[in-house]
């Protein structure tokens, strides 16, 4: 009797629901996990600055696919095909060894205690807050997942030619408003993306051969240059006119045709989206309270699957003896 109630409690912590998120989930049990996570980021922006939109971006891709649980994070097994590899994230999504050097970091410091989920969150909140965009105090408690897909990642994550209406009805489904969506759409004041991302809007956007109209002219002759019809699609070209600084350019760059993605410039051209971000692009403070707003409504975003906190963000813990943090000293 006593050894079955005792393996049913060590089964339970295992069969968890929605983790209940809080501010200063680690300060009894890991009160420098910020503070590191931060210096971390630092040294990963000084030897490469282009890192702080690298790491920024894991927070979308990971939590629109089942949560955010650093399901991304996970590499492909003989049995599973994980989100790396998917249509939005192949030869896209980039600098994954820095969440491996905060989780490095963390280990030594206070092992199996601070979720590679609240690591991405983490460091999101500051790549944007030491590129020169706003900080703000995270909620964090999560758990990573135990396992990944390729097909969830693919049938949800957006591709560079979305207009704003697809966005805004994927945005809908995980309840972030209109405003929302166009808010976090600003993630691409820093950052580069790829020419592959921007060929059919410049060669062939109506399928008559002929480039996007939205696109300024001048700006056009820029992105010919930059990404003629024999280029290598994995060349990067800046997102917007201030790619490492985070501020509301990019907006400006949208009211004046010069957005690079697709995505982005039918936020000007649409109707439902246009009013936030001419509103953006003249009230940077505006636009910084909107997107803080956002990143924790997304954060919040669970699938209340089982979880654990695991020792590489790479692999999910061998069983039997993975720890949950039901046992973790606080």
């Amino acid at each position: 009797m006593y050894t079955s109630l005792l393996l049913l409690f060590l089964v339970l912590p295992m069969i968890t629901g929605e983790a209940e998120l809080r501010h200063g989930f680690y300060s009894k049990s890991c009160p420098k996990a910020e503070s590191t996570v931060r210096e971390v980021m630092k040294r990963a922006m000084i030897r490469e600055i282009r890192s702080a939109a690298s790491v920024m971006r894991l927070q979308f891709h990971d939590c629109f696919v089942d949560g955010c649980d650093a399901s991304l994070l996970l590499d492909n097994t003989p049995t599973m095909r994980g989100e790396k590899r998917s249509l939005s994230n192949i030869n896209s999504l980039r600098n994954y060894h820095v969440i491996d050097e905060i989780k490095m970091a963390l280990e030594d410091i206070c092992p199996l205690t601070v979720s590679c989920a609240d690591i991405i969150i983490m460091a999101s909140r500051d790549a944007v807050a030491m590129t020169g965009g706003p900080d703000w105090e995270v909620k964090l408690g999560r758990l990573d997942s135990l396992t990944a897909s390729e097909a969830d990642s693919d049938a949800i994550m957006p591709s560079p030619r979305f207009n704003a209406s697809a966005l805004i009805d994927l945005f809908a489904k995980f309840n972030l408003t209109v405003k929302d969506m166009v808010a976090l759409s600003g993630s691409h004041s820093i950052g580069k993306g790829r020419c592959f991302s921007i060929m059919h809007r410049l060669y062939n956007q109506s399928g008559d051969g002929k480039p996007d109209p939205a696109i300024e002219p001048a700006f056009r002759q820029e992105l010919y240059k930059l990404c003629p019809p024999n280029v290598d699609l994995n060349l990067t070209v800046n997102l917007d006119a201030t790619p490492t600084v985070f501020d509301n350019q990019y907006f400006k760059d949208l009211v004046t045709g010069r957005g690079y993605l697709n995505s982005d410039q039918t936020l000007h051209t649409n109707p439902k989206t246009r009013g936030w971000v001419v509103k953006f692009s003249k009230d940077q403070d505006s636009f910084f309270k909107a997107f803080v707003k956002g990143m924790i409504k997304m954060g919040d975003i669970q699938s209340g699957r089982p979880g654990e906190v695991r020792r590489k963000c790479r692999v999910v813990n061998k069983r039997p003896g993975s720890i949950s943090r039901s046992f973790l000293p606080y």
